[in-house]
């Protein structure tokens, strides 16, 4: 070998692994990845885990049309096992060590609040697919889920007319977190503008996956047999569910003398049920049964990708949909998957969802979407039974709760706000 040839030949080894660890690295960076963070395990895993699939049936399809921005999405899954410490743990992995350009997650609002300071410290993007207890505005969170104006208002509405069967009597019956407690303090409010008696309103609350549901059944059928119509608002969640309606299924309630009015209660919790409890009621924005054209290519689209073993879907997969393709409209009006620019691009993005309504995006970070109220019928469905007539725009604060009547959310100038009664820049 020549004098000055080993140099040469490891200058030259040295800039081939150069370019490798180069290439490798742009490869990287060739994906946008995307955080789905649920429970797959746990009590809640009987909700969490369908939206799980739902995220990646969503990445499959937009890879399919190429991506987004020339690039390929990557999911990032990872199991918070229905325990909000982990939930917050998992976040901030997804963010800092995953880099991930948005996170579709959560169900309990217990999981979000776990989870929202980390988003709003690492200026992280979540959107969060299931309907809630308001009183919160994050910059940092997009809710495409129902707002309490949005569901719970509408569904109590109903069952005190006419139509819904003039209800008098109320038994606010929810698992024991924020979400029941911050909507029944709400209904409870309600209720007593309404004319309502505080003994006409009875409330238990359940730990999450509560199995024994026999004496409290018990105690809502005497409640109910005191002269008054009497229904249940349920803001029970998760598997405990299934053993709520097996009991009431064999006390014989019957959903004409005492309905359940759901909150957390939909198609998929259903397949999970002994039996389907026909008359009960839920309040959604979204039911499966529903006739349109894009409802009918989302139920396509999931019976596809579970190679038509699955064909059921539900309101918060139609949320999850919704806010993916809201989410990938504004990377392409951004140009860009900087979290900023996106959520900035994210105000007044507007979709034809499954709902049969358009939908928008407000700058509260709230939608404005339709209310319906189904009733199950005997194949284990709903029947869409009232809706609204046009999307309702979600109040993110609570005009029954006293400290929230006069908050405002607007993430735009001059308010850039999430829950104030002044804007921030009262002087331009």
């Amino acid at each position: 070998m020549m004098p000055g040839a080993v140099p040469c030949v490891l200058a030259r080894l040295f800039g081939l692994w150069l370019m490798l660890a180069v290439s490798a690295a742009h490869a990287g960076e060739d994906t946008i990845k995307i955080g789905i963070l649920h429970s797959l395990s746990g009590t809640m895993a009987i909700s969490e885990s369908v939206l799980k699939d739902t995220v990646l049936m969503l990445i499959a399809d937009q890879n399919k049309k190429g991506g987004l921005l020339g690039r390929r999405l990557e999911p990032v899954v990872v199991d918070a096992a229905s325990d909000w410490d982990v939930f917050a743990k998992k976040a901030r992995q997804l963010i800092s060590n995953d880099k991930v350009a948005v996170v579709f997650g959560c169900w309990t609002s217990a999981s979000r609040k776990s989870v929202l300071p980390i988003f709003e410290e690492l200026n992280g993007l979540l959107f969060y697919p299931v309907q809630y207890e308001g009183e919160e505005s994050s910059r940092n969170i997009f809710y495409t889920g129902a707002a309490p104006n949005q569901q719970a208002i509408p569904a109590v509405r109903y069952l005190i007319s006419n139509e819904g069967g003039k209800v008098r009597r109320w038994v606010l019956l929810g698992t024991d977190y924020v979400y029941p407690r911050t909507i029944n303090r709400i209904l409870s409010a309600y209720l007593a503008a309404e004319g309502v008696s505080p003994d006409d309103i009875m409330t238990i609350y359940t730990p999450f996956g509560h199995y024994e549901w026999r004496e409290i059944v018990g105690r809502i059928k005497a409640f109910g047999s005191e002269g008054k119509k009497t229904a249940v608002i349920s803001t029970v969640n998760g598997d405990a569910n299934t053993y709520l309606y097996s009991e009431l299924a064999a006390q014989q309630v019957d959903a004409n003398a005492v309905p359940v009015m759901a909150f957390s209660f939909g198609e998929r919790e259903l397949l999970g049920a002994d039996i389907a409890p026909v008359g009960h009621l839920a309040a959604w924005n979204y039911f499966q049964s529903i006739k349109s054209a894009e409802n009918d290519a989302f139920v396509r689209m999931w019976a596809d990708f579970n190679k038509q073993r699955d064909k059921t879907t539900n309101d918060p997969m139609e949320a999850t949909f919704i806010g993916f393709r809201m989410w990938a409209q504004a990377v392409v009006q951004a140009g860009t998957t900087d979290i900023d620019a996106v959520r900035q691009a994210m105000y007044g993005q507007r979709i034809n969802a499954p709902s049969g309504f358009e939908v928008a995006m407000n700058t509260n970070h709230h939608l404005s979407k339709p209310v319906m109220i189904g009733k199950i019928n005997s194949s284990g469905t709903f029947n869409v039974i009232w809706r609204s007539i046009n999307p309702v725009r979600a109040d993110a604060w609570s005009k029954y709760i006293p400290d929230s009547a006069n908050r405002t959310a607007d993430w735009t100038f001059p308010w850039v706000c999430g829950g104030c009664i002044e804007p921030t820049f009262k002087e331009w």
